[in-house]
C-alpha cells in the first residue's frame, strides 16, 4: 500500500536517476545483477524513477540471437526486474519476444512489482555498421506511461528520436518526461559522423524545442568492433544539462520540477503553434504524389 501511494503522490517534484552501466554481451543473468545493484544505489539516493539502456538485459549486440536472448516480458528473468519496482520505478531494455512470436526493440517500464508500459522501437536502423533491421520488427505506437501525479513519459529509443516527427508527436500527446535509453557507440555510422557530437545537438533541440525534461542512457566501454561512449545525462526543460557521465559506469541523479515546465512552454510555445492540420495536409501531398519514395533508393 506504501509503495503505491509513493507512486500516487509524485507530484510537481521527480528525482530521476541514469544507470550508465557496462553490460555483460549476452549474459541476462550478469546484466540481472548490474540491474538490481543500480537500482538499490538509485533508491538509496532517493530517486523515483531509475533508467537503463536500451537492451540494458542483454547488451546492445551487433548480431544477437534474438532465439536464445528474446523474453517474453512475462518471463521470470524479466520478472525480477519488474518486482524490484515496488519502490522505484524502473525503466530498461530487453529483447521482447511479442505474443505474436516476433522480436522487438523494447523498453519497459514498471512500477509498483508490475509493468506499466512497453515501448517498442519504431525506427530500425540498418545502415553503416548497425543491422537492427535484420532482428528486429518494427514498434506501431507511441503511447505515454503515466508516472503518478502530472508527470506523463513518452519512451523513445534511440533512432526513434532521429526522426523528426517521434518527439513532436511525443511532446503533442502531451508528453512532460523523455526517456531516451540509448546503445550508441563510435564510428557505427559511415562518414564524418560523430556520434557523441550528433547526440548533443539531438538532445539539447528536443528538449529546448518542446520543453521536454530528457533522461538519456547511454551503454559504455568497448566490446568487440563497438565502443560505447557513454555520456548519458539529464536535461531540464531548457535543454540545461543537470547532470552528464563520462565514459565509465556511473548513476547520475537530478530532480526535476513540473512546475518550471509548463512557464517554460508558456514562453516557447512550440507545440501549441506547430500546427498538425497544415503538417497533415502537406504529408498526405507528398504521400500521394509518391515525393518521400523518390528521396532516397536504399
Amino acid at each position: 500500500m506504501c509503495d503505491q501511494i509513493k507512486l500516487v503522490n509524485l507530484m510537481s517534484k521527480l528525482t530521476v536517476a541514469a544507470a550508465q552501466i557496462e553490460s555483460a554481451p549476452g549474459d541476462i543473468a550478469a546484466n540481472i545483477n548490474l540491474h538490481l545493484a543500480a537500482i538499490h544505489d538509485a533508491k538509496s539516493r532517493g530517486a523515483d524513477l531509475v533508467v537503463f539502456p536500451e537492451l540494458s538485459l542483454t547488451d546492445y549486440l551487433s548480431a544477437p540471437d534474438v532465439n536464445e536472448l528474446g523474453r517474453s516480458v512475462r518471463a521470470p528473468d524479466v520478472g525480477t526486474i519488474v518486482d524490484a519496482s515496488r519502490q522505484i520505478m524502473i525503466s530498461f531494455g530487453l529483447i521482447e519476444r511479442g505474443d505474436d512470436g516476433l522480436n522487438y526493440n523494447s523498453q519497459v517500464i514498471a512500477a509498483g512489482g508490475k509493468i506499466l508500459h512497453v515501448h517498442r522501437k519504431i525506427n530500425i536502423p540498418t545502415y553503416g555498421l548497425l543491422r537492427e533491421g535484420e532482428f528486429y520488427t518494427k514498434g506501431s505506437n507511441l503511447t505515454l506511461a503515466e508516472l503518478g501525479g502530472q508527470w506523463k513519459a513518452a519512451t523513445l529509443i534511440c533512432a526513434d528520436s532521429w526522426s523528426p516527427a517521434l518527439p513532436w508527436l511525443a511532446a503533442l500527446n502531451g508528453a512532460n518526461l523523455l526517456i531516451q535509453p540509448i546503445g550508441s557507440a563510435r564510428g557505427v555510422v559511415d562518414g564524418g559522423f560523430d556520434n557523441p557530437r550528433g547526440w548533443d545537438i539531438n538532445l539539447r533541440h528536443t528538449a529546448m524545442t518542446y520543453s521536454l525534461p530528457t533522461v538519456m542512457v547511454n551503454h559504455c566501454g568497448r566490446r568487440a568492433s563497438l565502443d560505447f561512449w557513454g555520456g548519458s545525462r539529464i536535461l531540464d526543460e531548457n535543454g540545461v544539462e543537470l547532470a552528464r557521465a563520462g565514459d565509465a559506469p556511473a548513476l547520475l541523479c537530478a530532480e526535476l520540477d513540473l512546475a518550471k515546465v509548463i512557464p517554460a512552454r508558456s514562453n516557447l510555445p512550440t507545440v501549441r503553434d506547430s500546427d498538425p492540420v497544415f503538417v497533415h495536409a502537406e504529408l498526405g501531398r507528398y504521400l500521394t504524389d509518391g515525393t518521400v519514395a523518390k528521396l532516397y533508393d536504399p
